[in-house]
């Protein structure tokens, strides 16, 4: 399983979980460039690479260095 994170305004990380479904038709770069909030940097890692313990989930970061695998963009639709 894939996943995308962001970073938060607030310097959190922001995990989007996207179907399957949604990846077979679309691919995950074109939902990471929708979902992403616009101007903002990514990444997308496998699932294994999420903490599994939520209690701390709010204290996440991540380096801005490690964004780098796209931007977000300005729409909320597929092109």
């Amino acid at each position: 399983m894939t996943r995308i994170i962001y970073k938060t305004d607030q310097g959190g990380v922001a995990v989007i979980i996207p179907t399957q479904e949604a990846i077979d038709i679309y691919g995950i770069d074109a939902i990471a460039i929708k979902d992403v909030p616009a101007g903002k940097p990514y990444k997308i890692v496998d699932a294994s690479a999420i903490p599994s313990d939520r209690t701390e989930r709010e204290a996440w970061t991540i380096d801005d260095a490690e964004l780098t695998d796209g931007i977000g963009g300005d729409s909320h639709e597929f092109n």
